[in-house]
């Protein structure tokens, strides 16, 4: 345990395997900053990490951290003190410690390099299948074989490598905020019983682990934003009683103000007041931004209590294969023009299947790009000159998507006039046929785990956890909404959601959740009133098959909407074309609502 500091300034470096590099280059810069935190599990990451790892059992982990990210910044670091925490271990952490080893000898620089294991769970599958463990999204049987499984560790293995004197950690997978925890856990002292403190760390974490998110980047008013092309990267002045301010280094593009935090606080969160992370259970609900200065937020309020006694596990399989085709078309009435193009490609490529014995497709989608087929029932007419035509297949038989993807190029010579190719420049270029995977999600008792180790210098550090805990809370619910704020009758004036409030989506798994945010707090009022769950419905239907549940946070004068089965399967398995269903907050900001009237009162 260290002294605790007056402040820690930690840096939020990168959002996912292929982020940009101008995160950790500006981070760098910041005077006095201390940590740099990298997020490279995204919910499916791993699944791509295992093919890699079947071709080559050596790899497994993030290269793009290893050899792209770290050799432009290590020097740096290593001559400023800054520290790193990076989930980019993947499936292999001690393979990437290794690798980074390699390239700081080569660079000729000192730095201890920790790693952690104990998030593997592969050897628990026979268990969970013997025991008829559900996936807790979909109440699926646990599949018959997998291509990983790996429990969401918390931060104490974080903060135990940190106490040993590591520069760089690196794990497995984590709870992305775990990573920025685990540092405010080894310089602030907090205990492993601190909730309130470990709810804020968390929030702190949260906010980081999207990178640009918090500072402007995919922000409802994104017309106000300037300088894409140099948004800033977020960074925190943490303090000790948990508080923080939000920060973008000097001279980046970008924005940070209250709204663009509060966007990040919501995003892929379902109940704010029982956000369940492996070292505690947050209470958003009440968390406020303050805006301090320009482009300087303050956050503060978060709560917390019991962590739970299990572990949220998430295990991957590949389930036959995709292939996505997709054909530009040009001219007068070009979607009409595409949508033929893709039956015509169905029809004919499942005639030729049924031909050479092959069984039909398992699973099709044909749309139109640039049709707003997405929208359903609220797509306008279509009067563009240029579409695309997007057909997706999928098989059990890689032989038989073979067949789709050299029948795909066809289109350009005798379908639609106006017909080229949609995704390739390359001559005679065809789709690729690609494994399509799959996860299976459950929770697993802290107690089946072996405890994490953190290994530095090749010394083994056991991390010391307490496995009870409160028992788990529901991911979802079934269907709901505030009963006290009936839904507002038709009539009066209609306005477009977005002019009185902001919106943003996320997903986990094929649950997406929609958080919207009042504009003027004044409004948060009328806001209850007019946004239910049959109005969310009525409009979003067309995509969510599931229930949906709706939260309120009035902190935030925000409305959080929680819906099941949203996303056809989410992630890879999904065949829309927003398959992480991060246009749904948009769609939803179009939909008209009473214009607010002053309050009587």
């Amino acid at each position: 345990m260290t002294t605790p500091s007056r402040t820690v300034l930690i840096g939020g470096a990168s959002a996912f395997v292929g982020d940009s590099i101008l995160g950790p280059t500006q981070l760098v810069g910041v005077p006095g900053m201390q940590y740099l935190v990298f997020d490279y599990l995204a919910e499916m990451t791993l699944s791509g990490f295992s093919q890699t790892r079947k071709n080559d059992a050596r790899l497994g982990y993030s290269i793009e951290f290893v050899d792209y990210v770290l050799p432009q910044i290590a020097r740096t670091c290593a001559g400023k003190g800054i520290r790193l925490v990076a989930n980019a271990g993947g499936l292999n952490p001690e393979a990437c410690a290794a690798a980074i080893e390699d390239h700081l000898a080569k660079l000729n620089l000192s730095m201890k390099v920790a790693y952690v294991t104990g998030d593997d769970c592969t050897h628990l599958m026979d268990q969970l299948r013997a025991s008829d463990a559900r996936d807790f999204y979909t109440g699926a049987p646990a599949p018959g074989s997998v291509d990983s499984a790996n429990a969401y560790l918390g931060a104490p293995a974080i903060a135990k490598a940190l106490a040993l004197g590591a520069d760089i950690v690196v794990t497995g997978r984590i709870v992305d905020s775990a990573a920025t925890l685990g540092i405010l856990m080894h310089e602030f002292g907090w205990r492993a019983d601190d909730w309130d403190l470990l709810a804020s760390g968390s929030l702190v974490g949260h906010v980081l682990e999207c990178g640009a998110q918090a500072t402007g980047g995919i922000f409802t008013d994104w017309e106000r934003v300037p300088d894409w092309e140099n948004i800033g990267y977020p960074y925190a002045v943490c303090q000790a009683d948990g508080s923080f301010v939000l920060r973008k280094p000097a001279r980046t593009g970008g924005l940070v103000e209250p709204m663009t935090v509060k966007e990040q606080i919501l995003y892929e969160v379902a109940d704010p007041a029982h956000y369940v992370l492996p070292d505690v259970v947050c209470d958003f609900t009440e968390v406020t931004t303050t805006s301090v200065g320009q482009d300087q937020v303050l956050v503060q309020g978060a709560r917390g209590s019991m962590a739970p006694d299990t572990y949220k596990m998430s295990a991957s399989y590949q389930a036959g294969y995709r292939c996505t085709a997709q054909v530009s078309v040009f001219g007068v009435n070009a979607a009409g023009k595409a949508r033929r193009t893709a039956e015509a490609l169905l029809n004919r490529t499942r005639h030729l299947l049924k031909t050479r014995g092959f069984s039909d497709f398992s699973r099709y989608s044909a749309t139109v790009v640039g049709a707003e087929d997405g929208y359903g029932p609220h797509a306008q007419p279509c009067h563009s000159r240029e579409a695309i035509a997007r057909l997706v297949v999928t098989h059990d038989s890689a032989e038989a998507l073979d067949l789709f993807s050299r029948e795909s190029r066809a289109p350009g010579v005798s379908f639609a006039p106006g017909t080229t190719s949609g995704s390739s420049l390359t001559l005679n270029a065809r789709p690729p046929v690609e494994p399509m995977h799959r996860l299976f999600t459950c929770l697993v008792g802290k107690a089946r785990l072996t405890p994490p180790l953190v290994i530095l210098a090749g010394q083994q550090h056991p991390v010391a956890l307490n496995t009870e805990g409160s028992p788990p809370h529901p991911y979802t619910e079934a269907e709901r909404q505030d009963s006290s704020y009936p839904e507002v009758p038709a009539g009066g004036t209609a306005i477009p959601l977005l002019e009185i409030a902001h919106g943003r989506s996320g997903d986990k798994g094929d649950t997406s959740n929609v958080a919207v945010f009042a504009r003027d707090p004044a409004h948060f009022g009328h806001l209850k009133r007019v946004l239910t769950v049959g109005k969310v419905r009525g409009h979003l239907g067309h995509l969510v098959k599931g229930g949906i549940s709706r939260y309120e946070v009035p902190g935030l004068q925000a409305l959080n909407f929680v819906m099941d089965q949203a996303l056809d399967g989410g992630g890879p398995s999904s065949l829309r074309t927003d398959p992480m269903g991060k246009g749904m907050a948009q769609m939803l900001l179009e939909m008209e609502v009473a214009r607010p009237t002053p309050d009587p009162h």
